[in-house]
Order: C-alpha cells, then sequence, then structure tokens
C-alpha cells in the first residue's frame, strides 16, 4: 500500500515540475527586435556656425502711461485695433487740471493788464527825463516796476505751457501708426503715475533680442549678416546684426545681442520664439562630445538619449547639455566619446526594449 501510494506522490511531482515549465516558456518575451539607427560619439573639431536663442520684438513699439493720478473716464479702443498717430486711446478725468487751466487764463489776464499799465507809466517818464522834468531815480522806479510787471506775465505764460503739457498725460494719443497689442486697464479704474495703460506696435518691422555667451561675444560684429530661424514655422529669415551689448552686469553673464529683420511676407508675431545663426565657425575642443538633436529624448526638464548594451537591447541615459551649434547639441556629462547610440528607431523604443542595429 506504502508503495502505491509513494507512486501516486512521485506523478504527481512529476506534473507539477512540468506545469512550471510550460509557465515558463509562456513568460519568455517573444516580443519582436526593434530595426534602429545607430552612431558613434566622436569629439567635433570645428562646427559650421554659432546659434543663439532669442526672442522677436516689434523694433517700433511702445507702452503708454500717464504722469497724473485720476480715475479713467473711457478706453477708445480695443487689443488688435489698428491706430494712426495723435488717435486718442485713453482719457483720464481732469476735472482738476481744467480748473488749474482757468486759472493760470485768469493770472495771465491780471498781468497782462499789469504789464500794460507798468509799460505806459514807463514810457511817460522816459518822456519827462528826456525834458528834464523827472530824476533819475524816478525814471530807475519805473524801469524797476515795469521789469517785475514783464516778469509776472512771462510767468503766467510759463503756467499756462506747465498746464497745457499736462493735458497729454490725460488725453494719452498714438505716438505713431500701429496696432494696440495690449490694454491693462477699464473704464472707472484708477490711473497712478507710471502706471502702464496700453501698448501700441508699428507693424512691419521686427527684431530679435538674442542672448551670447561670453566666450563668444569678441567675434559678433554689429553689420553682419545672419539668418533667424522663427520656431513656429521653421522658417530661415534673413537678419542683420544692429546692436552688440557690452556689457552682461543685469543678464546673468549673458551678452544680448539685437538682430534687425529684413522685410518679409512671412507670417510673424512679436513674442515669437527664434534661433539665430552667426556665421561663425566654432572651434570646439578635443573632449567636446556633440549629438544631433533628433536622437534626444525629452521628458518634462530632463534630455535623454538611447545607448545600445551589450546584449543589444535600449538603455535610456540621461544627459546633461550645453549649447547648440546648428542641428548638434553639446553634451557636457553622461555620454563617452566612441560610445554607440540610437538615432532612429522603426518602432517605438523603451529601457530595455530589444534591439537590432541596421546595417
Amino acid at each position: 500500500m506504502k508503495k502505491i501510494y509513494s507512486l501516486i506522490l512521485f506523478s504527481a511531482i512529476l506534473s507539477f515540475t512540468a506545469c512550471n515549465n510550460s509557465s515558463e516558456e509562456k513568460n519568455i518575451d517573444k516580443t519582436p527586435a526593434v530595426l534602429v539607427t545607430v552612431s558613434s560619439v566622436a569629439a567635433e573639431n570645428n562646427t559650421p556656425f554659432l546659434t543663439a536663442s532669442g526672442k522677436i520684438e516689434a523694433a517700433n513699439s511702445a507702452t503708454l502711461s500717464t504722469r497724473m493720478m485720476g480715475f479713467v473716464d473711457k478706453v477708445h479702443v480695443n487689443v488688435g485695433q489698428k491706430v494712426i498717430k495723435g488717435q486718442l486711446l485713453v482719457s483720464i478725468n481732469n476735472s482738476d487740471l481744467s480748473a488749474k487751466q482757468a486759472q493760470t487764463s485768469a493770472g495771465i489776464t491780471e498781468a497782462q493788464a499789469a504789464f500794460n499799465n507798468a509799460e505806459k507809466d514807463y514810457q511817460r517818464f522816459q518822456n519827462l527825463f528826456a525834458d528834464k522834468s523827472a530824476s533819475q531815480k524816478e525814471l530807475d522806479d519805473q524801469r524797476a516796476r515795469y521789469e517785475m510787471a514783464k516778469a509776472r506775465l512771462e510767468g503766467a505764460r510759463q503756467m499756462k505751457n506747465e498746464v497745457q503739457s499736462q493735458f497729454a498725460y490725460v488725453n494719452l494719443r498714438a505716438p505713431f501708426n500701429g496696432v494696440i497689442t495690449n490694454k491693462f486697464i477699464e473704464a472707472g479704474d484708477m490711473a497712478n503715475p507710471g502706471m502702464p495703460l496700453v501698448s501700441v506696435e508699428g507693424p512691419g518691422n521686427f527684431e530679435v533680442t538674442a542672448s551670447v555667451p561670453e566666450s563668444e561675444i569678441s567675434k559678433i560684429k554689429t553689420g553682419s549678416e545672419v539668418h533667424v530661424i522663427v520656431k513656429s514655422s521653421d522658417k530661415i529669415l534673413p537678419g542683420t546684426v544692429s546692436e552688440v551689448s557690452t556689457s552682461a552686469k543685469n543678464t546673468g553673464g549673458q551678452y544680448l545681442v539685437k538682430v534687425v529683420l529684413d522685410k518679409t511676407d512671412a507670417s510673424i508675431l512679436s513674442g515669437m520664439y527664434a534661433t539665430v545663426q552667426f556665421p561663425i565657425e566654432k572651434k570646439a575642443d578635443a573632449t567636446t562630445v556633440m549629438v544631433p538633436q533628433e536622437a534626444l529624448v525629452k521628458r518634462g526638464q530632463l534630455t535623454g538619449i538611447y545607448t545600445v548594451s551589450e546584449s543589444n537591447t535600449a538603455i535610456l541615459r540621461w544627459l546633461r547639455v550645453g549649447r547648440t551649434f546648428g542641428d548638434n547639441v553639446e553634451v557636457l556629462s553622461g555620454l563617452a566619446t566612441d560610445e554607440n547610440y540610437i538615432i532612429s528607431s522603426e518602432g517605438k523604443l523603451f529601457n530595455g526594449a530589444k534591439i537590432t542595429i541596421k546595417q
């Protein structure tokens, strides 16, 4: 009876082992290998040009504010509206200023009357002094009265000019032909001195302000012709360097270079990002590692690249990248010289995916 039990137990063990082997065979990864194109890292000795990122801005733009405090009576324009030079944009309540203008007008009338009287007295005493009917002191006194009346009249007139100039800050007008790009206030709001109210830009003329590192700024000259790549449309536009900053005190060690774009029919707007290509041969160090931008993988703020393991699988390697030179990016750390990386694939790559290298 014991032999029968042993035989049954041995059969059960064999059956269980066979089932496990069958399960393991099913768990073997049968995912097809991804066909990839591989390149080897090499240190670059020379790149065709230097690039710098920047933002497109209108060459003729203004943000209007006021020197007066008061409630806004009316905003006469909307964002996107075309305006002409001198057109009224914003009206601020000016009742106090109008009262002051009336006071200055009354002051001018009073000063004018006093001046006319003093002028006549002075002329009369000149004639009396010529006939020896008035003393020198009497003539000097009349001259002094005449000069003081003249000075008070001039002061009253200048006061009126000051009040008139202040009206320019309660009735804001377009400084040039353009388009309203922003308005920061509505009717009924309180306008304060220096507070931006509306922005206007002149259409047609654009420029790019790019940041250039200190190691390259000495090679960029005013008047140089450059290419500007508009990132939103991938269009390449010609431009000319108009200004080169000589200080990086307030720009984090980057020098600002201003490029004027040639007139074009391309659809570009203020605020678009662009890349400026300077025709400067950039000598790279012998240890500089360069990879094409198309090979990089973006994961939020992280940048990586797929490398090839010894077992022909894709390994995602995180990198620290530096400057951009055309279509190539400088790798500061994470990738060594002569190391293979994947440029493109004919399927979806992931960390650990089996790959087949295209010959």
